[in-house]
């Protein structure tokens, strides 16, 4: 039930998405990994919106090298955990929100536990074998995952739906090489805010999420490519050999 308060505050959404929709932002728990260049504006517009109860999950601490794109961070948070740094701020932006910091990578070994009573995953994360990890958990629990990537002008987004749509194993088979790599800060800041607006179209039930879709910014120009998808039956991660599959993504 939302307050007088929350009604007030939330009112311009209320407008468009209902009493409905905002309490089911404020009755969802949103795991988001990696609080950096994409998983500051996305936990930031997930605040803003009123989402109840977002766990943020990073293992890093800040450097001067993250503050050219990671707005939750300040130069007074260098050498801070960045959980602690996004948690304060997203604190003070909206404190009736839940926020659970968690200081650990992410892992084969304990995605599983970490996104387990998720309403919904979003991959913010900068490293393919973490990416993959949080993609195997979030088939197994059958938690659609919102992933997210930038090098640069150039980002993309896609939504995946366990049992449904293709996965992330299934679109990147192989990790893409190279550990660094460059990044204009409105490029994560634009595939970030797509991050929370997938988010928020699904826990309301509102818009078309990009399922089997890939979709392409290119800053340069600033022109959208969106790609279709096929989920893989050979998929490692999602295939139809696995126990289980159809369904879950054949991990359950």
């Amino acid at each position: 039930m939302l307050s007088e308060r929350e009604i007030m505050r939330y009112s311009r959404q209320i407008a468009f998405i209902g009493e409905e929709g905002q309490e089911r932002l404020k009755a969802a728990h949103v795991v988001l990994a990696g609080t950096g260049g994409l998983g500051c504006p996305a936990a930031a517009y997930l605040a803003a919106a009123g989402v109840g109860r977002l766990t943020i999950i990073d293992s890093d601490r800040v450097e001067l090298t993250n503050l050219n794109r990671q707005i939750l961070h300040w130069e007074k948070d260098i050498g801070r955990e960045k959980v602690v740094s996004s948690g304060e701020k997203l604190g003070a932006m909206n404190p009736g929100m839940v926020i659970r910091e968690v200081c650990e990578t992410v892992t084969m070994e304990n995605a599983p536990s970490l996104i387990g009573q998720a309403s919904l995953v979003i991959d913010a994360l900068d490293n393919f074998p973490a990416r993959y990890a949080l993609n195997c958990a979030a088939l197994e629990y059958g938690i659609p995952c919102i992933h997210g990537a930038v090098s640069g002008f150039d980002g993309h987004i896609t939504t995946v739906i366990p049992g449904k749509t293709a996965c992330l194993q299934c679109i990147f088979p192989d990790p893409p090489g190279g550990s660094e790599f460059p990044i204009i800060g409105t490029t994560a800041g634009i595939i970030g805010i797509m991050q929370a607006n997938e988010a928020i179209k699904y826990l309301t039930g509102r818009g078309s999420l990009l399922e089997n879709r890939l979709l392409i910014w290119d800053g340069r120009d600033s022109s959208v490519t969106i790609l279709d998808l096929e989920r893989d039956p050979r998929c490692s991660a999602c295939g139809d050999h696995l126990p289980g599959a159809p369904g879950t993504g054949g991990r359950r």
